[in-house]
């Protein structure tokens, strides 16, 4: 009888010993799985915080009718770069700057750390107030501007205006009315001052050193792009990952589209408009009196185009 109570406590202390591992085990098991998921929440939680709305690491501060959308769609192909999808003109719009700093973030797509941030806005380049407000917004800013034949430039110029007058049905004057004034080229005409490339440089380099601005042909990017997206991606210390294969000339429209990841795309129907009439005796005019002005752009940034 003795034993019979012996044995019984035994077993019933050798359950209890069992129940306790297994409750401890439980614990033990619902602590980790807690920890792991406040980790992995953490984790998605992290990650969705190093995604913001940055100012831009770069600017395409021109020129108007240069290339500067063809330009910014082309870096975006790049893994390493985002971009502001509309011009922002917040440094020459006297409205948006007095918005401040926090309005121009905002305007900036999302990027992850190490990104790129690239706006784009030609009408920087000629407004004499925004190379030092670009400098108050970050001193280390990169600038590309990109050029192409000024008498060309002028032209296009024209024709955009023209073609949204025509769309609004209002009268605009012929080209040769507004360029040539008594026989002569007439240095009042605001698109030909905006084809004056020596002198807005030279309001930038009163501000910014000449290695932080990146000259970009215009006319060879419309020739071959990629040579010129090379060059780009050195100066904006990108990881070349642009290749040929972005790029295939569409001849309907008789420019190059872009290619990435299986998808085309074409810049729209804007881009490659045919240019407005202009006598040839007036471009003839246009081009020598853009030979003195042209020259001086060449010293400055140290090297020659191909121009009329």
């Amino acid at each position: 009888m003795l034993w019979t109570v012996i044995l019984a406590l035994l077993v019933l202390l050798l359950l209890q010993t069992q129940l306790s591992v297994c409750l401890r085990e439980l614990r033990s098991g619902a602590s980790s799985s807690s920890s792991s998921s406040s980790s992995s929440s953490s984790s998605s939680s992290s990650s969705y915080n190093a995604t913001q709305l940055r100012l831009p690491g770069a600017i395409i501060i021109g020129v108007r009718k240069g290339g500067t959308r063809a330009l910014l769609e082309m870096l975006n192909l790049h893994p390493d770069v985002e971009v502001a999808k509309a011009e922002v003109h917040y440094f020459n719009v006297e409205e948006h700057f007095l918005r401040g700093l926090a309005w121009y973030r905002a305007q900036m797509p999302l990027t992850l750390p190490g990104q790129l941030t690239v706006e784009k806005t030609p009408g920087y380049f000629a407004s004499p107030q925004v190379p030092a407000r670009v400098w108050d917004m970050n001193p280390a800013v990169r600038l590309l501007l990109i050029v192409r034949d000024p008498a060309e430039r002028l032209v296009s110029d024209y024709t955009q205006v023209l073609h949204n007058r025509l769309t609004r049905h209002k009268p605009y004057q012929p080209l040769d009315e507004l360029l040539i004034k008594e026989g002569h080229v007439d240095p009042g005409y605001k698109a030909l001052q905006r084809s004056l490339y020596h002198q807005h440089l030279a309001r930038w380099l009163e501000v910014f050193p000449r290695e932080q601005i990146h000259v970009v042909d215009g006319d060879a990017l419309i020739r071959d792009p990629f040579p010129e997206l090379r060059k780009a991606e050195r100066f904006l210390d990108l990881e070349p990952r642009i290749s040929p294969e972005n790029f295939y000339y569409n001849t309907t429209k008789g420019f190059y589209c872009l290619l990435s990841a299986g998808h085309d795309k074409c810049l729209d129907e804007s881009k490659g408009r045919p240019h407005a009439p202009l006598a040839r005796r007036a471009f003839r005019k246009l081009c020598r009196y853009f030979r003195g002005p042209n020259m001086l752009f060449f010293e400055m940034v140290g090297r020659s185009f191909s121009w009329c």
